[in-house]
């Protein structure tokens, strides 16, 4: 009776559209005090959850993004992306894509890349005839390839949670960010064959080298970075610490940056931070209560009750996940649901990075899909579009989202070949 008193206020608080953080830690607080704890105990709780030296690369993955967006990195890649595709049929749609997919090499944030794209991108798709609802839907579910591929601040916390390598995770999340990447660009092909009269940009070689030129730079950052964990250079963190020395540089260099530039952008990492961590503390005291009730195994003998079967399993994290990424903040959901679900995981036999980058796509998804849906919160106000809009344009798009979760879920090598390749 106490788990469901715990989980109607928690589920009350949301719908009142009290934060997160907030709405998990005054239920938490409140039972830790009727069962005659200490409010030590809660605090230690709270501090352990983030006392983990792999989520110390968080802030800093969170500064190379905010840096990338302030050293206009977006505008340089959006240039060489139309410099070599502009003949194409429907090439804003592929240009779109592969701009996320570059700058993604450096934000482990969608909202950061609907932010920060959105603003050069959907502009210039309807200055070229592309209709409105369309640039803002593959603006919107291009911005997913931030958090999948690496470096993404939800596998950080995931690996942080689920006690595995983050260089290994990094490396299992590649594939399926390369998979998602090709199904938007089959779903942009099937919609540009069926226009006429969108206008494409003239090919030109001079141009082409001069926009090569200017991203050259910007491309050293997933050089460092990737190359740096993967090739057991830097741990993930060292990793994030040199790719932000980095970035900042080039907007040094590029003079985006100045000295005047610098609090807004440790101001901005520190409230994004700060939100992620209190999340991650406050999950950490539900995670102990949860354990205290033994919900965990609850959880796990209803499941193991249900089916024997591990695709079954899976479909129903699948479906669990996406409900709960629709209503629910992503890194709040990772942290409460990985503890109880990854040993039942286990027990099944699936591999935690697969496991992992199964739960990190799916809640992606619930970032483009309605009540809380970030991501169409985001591209609302900066594309000067209403929110249903922005969802209209959306919803196509989850189609090929959809069909590559599954490819994922059921093939676990798109996963596990890339680690494997590696040695790690």
């Amino acid at each position: 009776m106490s788990m469901v008193l715990l989980a109607a206020s928690i589920a009350a608080l949301l719908l009142l559209r009290v934060p997160v953080a907030f709405a998990l830690l005054g239920p938490c607080l409140t039972y830790v005090s009727l069962e005659g704890y200490s409010a030590g105990l809660s605090v230690r709780q709270v501090t352990e959850a983030i006392n983990s030296f792999p989520l110390l690369a968080v802030p800093l993955f969170i500064l190379v993004g905010v840096v990338a967006n302030r050293a206009g990195i977006a505008d340089r890649l959006f240039e060489f992306a139309l410099a070599a595709l502009g003949r194409v049929k429907g090439s804003l749609g592929y240009v779109n894509i592969g701009v996320s997919l570059g700058f993604s090499w450096m934000s482990g944030s969608a909202l950061a890349d609907a932010a920060g794209l959105g603003k050069v991108e959907v502009p210039a798709m309807i200055r070229n005839g592309y209709p409105k609802r369309f640039a803002v839907g593959i603006t919107a579910a291009s911005s997913l390839l931030g958090p999948v591929m690496p470096p993404s601040i939800p596998a950080v916390v995931y690996a942080g949670i689920a006690g595995i390598s983050t260089g290994a995770l990094f490396a299992a999340s590649v594939g399926p960010a390369f998979l998602m990447a090709a199904g938007l660009a089959v779903m942009v092909y099937l919609w540009a064959r069926r226009q006429s009269g969108l206008r494409g940009e003239p090919f030109s070689w001079a141009r082409l080298r001069r926009a090569g030129l200017r991203v050259l730079g910007p491309l050293g950052a997933p050089v460092i970075i990737l190359g740096g964990i993967l090739g057991g250079l830097f741990t993930p963190t060292e990793a994030a610490a040199v790719g932000a020395a980095y970035v900042l540089a080039l907007g040094a260099v590029y003079r985006r940056i100045s000295w005047r530039d610098l609090f807004g952008i440790a101001r901005e990492t520190a409230a994004t931070t700060a939100s992620i961590t209190l999340i991650v503390g406050a999950s950490g005291l539900l995670a102990w209560i949860l354990a205290r009730e033994q919900v965990p195994q609850q959880v796990s003998e209803t499941m193991l009750g249900l089916t024997d079967n591990a695709v079954v399993f899976l479909l129903l994290v699948n479906v669990l996940m996406i409900l709960l990424g629709a209503v629910l903040e992503g890194i709040s959901v990772l942290v409460i649901t990985v503890p109880i679900l990854l040993p039942i995981a286990a027990e099944f036999g699936v591999d935690p990075m697969h496991f992992g980058v199964i739960i990190i796509m799916n809640l992606m998804i619930g970032l483009l899909t309605p009540p809380v849906g970030a991501v169409l919160y985001v591209l609302s106000p900066v594309t000067r579009t209403p929110v249903h809009e922005v969802f209209r344009g959306t919803l196509p798009f989850l189609v090929p989202l959809v069909i590559v979760l599954l490819i994922v879920t059921f093939v676990p090598a798109t996963v596990t070949f890339l680690p494997r390749l590696l040695g790690l």
